[in-house]
């Protein structure tokens, strides 16, 4: 057994300390992109007021501006401004969900390549809700090339606005 085990520790030895001359160096490839370089989003606002709350499901719908191309690949990010803290906005992604005493509200979005719809779901009475949840809210609309969407937190909105085209701090407001 101890000749067996000198045999296996000698070869092991052997085999981890040998080592040759380094080959030649392969072809060079192709340059590519660094990091996020080549994908960049737009970003825009809307200022929103659900104006019909007697429907079953209010909704306001708005056209994407006209310098702006949807591809099917893109992803399409809704966000909710819900506070200014110390002059910082802070924005929650949508849907977003509020819990009342007397039913949930929720604010989605859907899209197609052209527009987007921002809707009010839930169980309160819509009629009845303060014009704070329904007035004026200030949504903000990201179009992120895939590859960008899939390389980012879509949650921070400073990594969203930072591969936004121009690298956008604040973008405009469209009624």
């Amino acid at each position: 057994m101890k000749k067996l085990l000198s045999i296996l520790s000698v070869t092991c030895l052997l085999l981890i300390s040998c080592e040759g001359d380094p080959g030649p160096p392969g072809p060079p490839g192709q340059d590519g992109l660094d990091g996020l370089d080549g994908l960049i989003g737009t970003v825009f606002e809307y200022d929103v007021t659900f104006t019909n709350l007697n429907d079953d499901v209010p909704f306001e719908t708005y056209e994407f501006p006209a310098s702006v191309e949807v591809f099917n690949t893109d992803v399409v990010l809704a966000y909710l401004l819900v506070d200014v803290v110390d002059g910082t906005d802070v924005w929650e992604p949508l849907p977003r969900t509020l819990y009342f005493n007397d039913g949930i509200l929720s604010y989605s979005f859907n899209h197609t390549l052209y527009d987007i719809q921002f809707f009010l779901d839930g169980t309160v009475d819509f009629p009845s809700l303060l014009p704070e949840f329904t007035d004026n809210l200030i949504m903000r609309v990201a179009i992120l090339p895939a590859e960008s969407a899939e390389a980012i937190d879509v949650n921070d909105m400073e990594q969203v606005m930072s591969i936004s085209k121009f690298n956008l701090t604040e973008p405009v407001i469209l009624d």
